[in-house]
Formats: C-alpha cells, sequence, structure tokens
C-alpha cells in the first residue's frame, strides 16, 4: 500500500476535514469577489443602502463564487498536482476525493444561485450564473488552448461589481457598473501575468498555455501588463466624470494607478521573476485600496 492510500484510509481529524473542504474554496479569490460586490452594491444603491439585500447578496456570492472556486480545483485537480504551487491542494493529495470535491462545489454553486435569484432578484443571479459559466466552461479549458486565456479569465473575474450593482438595483444597463468592470479587467491582466511570469516553468509543466510559454524575452507579457495600467486611468477619471464617484476617489485612484504603473514599469524594463513578484504584490495593494477610496468618498 503506498503512502498516498495510507493517507487517506487512516482517520483524520474533523477539524482537518472542515480545513481542506474550506481550502477548496479558494478563500483568499473568494473574498476578493465579496469585496468587489460590495463596492458595486453601494454604488449602485439608490438613496438609502438596503442592508438586508446587502447581506442576501453577500450569502449568495459567498455560496456561488466559493463552489466555483471548488469545482475549479475539480476540474484541474490532476494538473495541480503536476505544479510545485498546487500539489499539496486537497483533491491532488487525495485528502478529499474527486467525487466528494465535485457534489461539493456543484451544491455551493447551485444553492448559491437559488439563494441570489429568491433573496435577492433574478438579475443578480443571473450575472453570478453568467460568471460561473464563463470561468468554469470557458476560462478553465481556454488555459489548455491558448494564451488568451488571461483575457477569458478577466472576464468572470471582473463581473462581481456588475453582480453586486445589480444586485442593488436590478439592472446590468447603467455604465458605472461596466465602468467598475473595467477597473477589475484591466487589473486583472497584468496581476495574472505577474504571476504566470513568476511561475512559467510551473505552468508549462502542467501543459497550461500562458502568455510568458510563448514570450520568451517577455516583450509581449510587459506590453499588455502597461497597457493595461496606464488604461486604469481613463476609467478612474470616467468614474469621477459621471458622478459615481467624487473628488476624493479621484485623487486617491490616480496615485494609487500611479503606483500600479510604476511598477509595471519596473517590470518592462527588467523582466525578472523579482520584478514579477513586485508587480504582483503591487496589484495585489492595488484593488483593496482603490475600493477603500470607493468607500472613504462615499463616507465623506
Amino acid at each position: 500500500m503506498n503512502s498516498v492510500e495510507e493517507k487517506v484510509l487512516t482517520p483524520r481529524p474533523f477539524s482537518e476535514t472542515i480545513s481542506d473542504y474550506y481550502q477548496l474554496t479558494k478563500p483568499g479569490i473568494t473574498l476578493a469577489v465579496l469585496a468587489s460586490m460590495l463596492v458595486g452594491f453601494v454604488l449602485g444603491s439608490t438613496g438609502t443602502i438596503s442592508y438586508l439585500i446587502m447581506i442576501h447578496a453577500i450569502v449568495g456570492t459567498w455560496l456561488i463564487a466559493a463552489g466555483t472556486g471548488a469545482h475549479n480545483q475539480f476540474m484541474e485537480r490532476k494538473l495541480d498536482g503536476l505544479m510545485k504551487r498546487t500539489e499539496k491542494r486537497p483533491l491532488p493529495t487525495q485528502r478529499i476525493s474527486a467525487k466528494n470535491g465535485m457534489i461539493f462545489s456543484l451544491t455551493l454553486i447551485f444553492s448559491g444561485l437559488l439563494y441570489l435569484v429568491l433573496m435577492v432578484n433574478p438579475v443578480a443571479g443571473a450575472v453570478s450564473f453568467a460568471t460561473t459559466l464563463i470561468y468554469l466552461a470557458a476560462y478553465t479549458p481556454m488555459k489548455q488552448v491558448s494564451a488568451f486565456n488571461i483575457v477569458i479569465g478577466a472576464v468572470p473575474g471582473a463581473l462581481p461589481p456588475v453582480g453586486g450593482w445589480a444586485a442593488a438595483s436590478g439592472t446590468v444597463t447603467e455604465p458605472g457598473m461596466w465602468l467598475l468592470f473595467g477597473i477589475v479587467f484591466l487589473w486583472q491582466v497584468p496581476h495574472v501575468m505577474a504571476i504566470a511570469w513568476m511561475c512559467k516553468d510551473d505552468y508549462s509543466s502542467a501543459g497550461f498555455k500562458m502568455l510568458p510559454k510563448n514570450d520568451e524575452t517577455g516583450s509581449k507579457t510587459s506590453f499588455w501588463a502597461i497597457l493595461c495600467t496606464l488604461l486604469l486611468f481613463p476609467v478612474t477619471v470616467a468614474i469621477y466624470w459621471l458622478s459615481i464617484s467624487g473628488i476624493i476617489f479621484l485623487v486617491l485612484g490616480v496615485l494609487l494607478a500611479l503606483g500600479f504603473l510604476y511598477y509595471s514599469i519596473i517590470f518592462l524594463k527588467d523582466r525578472t521573476k523579482e520584478n514579477a513578484r513586485k508587480l504582483m504584490f503591487a496589484s495585489i495593494a492595488y484593488l483593496p485600496l482603490v475600493w477603500s477610496a470607493v468607500f472613504i468618498d462615499r463616507l465623506f
């Protein structure tokens, strides 16, 4: 009997099992989804914010986002086992069986969809389900086919603020929600490319077609990263120009975009893994800070 089989057959503490299922939900990404959704909800609320609907939106969004992350891990469990950064996840190590992972993820997804439709509104449910569908049916398989997967993946990544706005307003036609979509979409491209450049050998060994695989010098990777950070400026200005947020957001948003651009330029000048890591950390800092700027502006 090999060590993996022994590990599966040995009873494990209940707390460890719960921890493994929690890891399956990609908690960091799910938290980022919730934050983006809340920004959309707050800005999409006209007059007084309905805190009851907001709580329902949080619960439903968490369920469907957590389920989406878990099902992504179910779909990529074999490939995850080939990469150092993911080989210790619950499914590759068989701490959770593939069958249980699938049941768990699908239960969360459809529970979240039903919850949003019944407790928030059908439009919010539709946006969240579209997010899940694009992520799992388009982006996940595309990662093994084309580097264009980064653009495809940025779409579901940018839809949570649209879902939050839809939860508050019941519509998807207002320009403000799509400007918020633009911020997350443009943020996500350099964020993912920085990670892909750092882990390009790992991705390649698993068969993922991330852009660095066909970009030995990093010229294409750095070009798209810097282009997207530059485009954050007009989107930020447009949010102010349309009176979606005020001068505080404008000033803070431009300063944050400048900081993001600075690290994109550093990566452009010298495309090392260390500079890619700096760009990644800049991107990790940018999104929560720019959302904080939205809330600060709203308060004052």
